[in-house]
């Protein structure tokens, strides 16, 4: 029964959230929409940051779990967008909240958790000094993370997912010029 009084706070929490801020949100529109009293919120949880921490780190654990291998860096960004995607408005209500920054430690998570998990493939087997890949990677992570939060603030006005396979792309057509010009120079 615990668990499923749990599992109902964390929905409602989360179905709140889709419908408003988080400023607006009260331990008591949860308890009310749940049916069960204050006690059983507290419990579960010691307050709605707690909560919210909770809901976002399982979140986090499941996106990781669902992308065991990265094959690309386009891969790395599409799985960091996913995370942000999967509850659209409830995130779009977390970021502009006082709670900004438990998302971005966690999406700052999740980005370094894509790129060294492609970055550690890609380089498996490969003489690379330990401190080029980490360089690699802290370089990728804070790119993905960026274009999210760019995202973000433009209010989530255009496929993520489209632009970071649009920016590959033409990064790639980079790489192909520069190494073209120092064939031919």
């Amino acid at each position: 029964m615990a668990n499923f009084t749990k599992k109902a706070i964390k929905e409602t929490f989360v179905s709140l959230l889709d419908e408003r801020p988080l400023n607006r949100i009260t331990v008591k529109d949860i308890v009310e929409t749940c049916g069960i009293n204050r006690n059983s919120f507290y419990y579960h949880f010691e307050d709605l940051p707690a909560l919210l921490e909770e809901i976002i780190a399982e979140r986090v654990q499941e996106l990781i779990e669902g992308h065991p291998t990265v094959d690309s860096l386009e891969d790395c960004c599409s799985a960091a967008a996913e995370f942000v995607q999967s509850n659209r408005r409830a995130v779009f209500h977390i970021y502009h909240s006082l709670s900004r920054d438990v998302f971005e430690r966690h999406l700052m998570e999740v980005c370094l958790y894509v790129v060294k998990t492609y970055v550690e493939a890609d380089f498996a087997g490969r003489p690379v000094e330990e401190q080029d890949k980490e360089m690699i990677i802290r370089y990728h992570k804070c790119e993905v993370f960026g274009n999210i939060i760019d995202w973000l603030n433009s209010g989530m006005r255009y496929d993520i997912s489209a632009y970071f396979r649009r920016i590959y792309q033409l990064k790639r057509g980079w790489e192909g010029e520069v190494l073209r010009r120092d064939v031919s120079s």
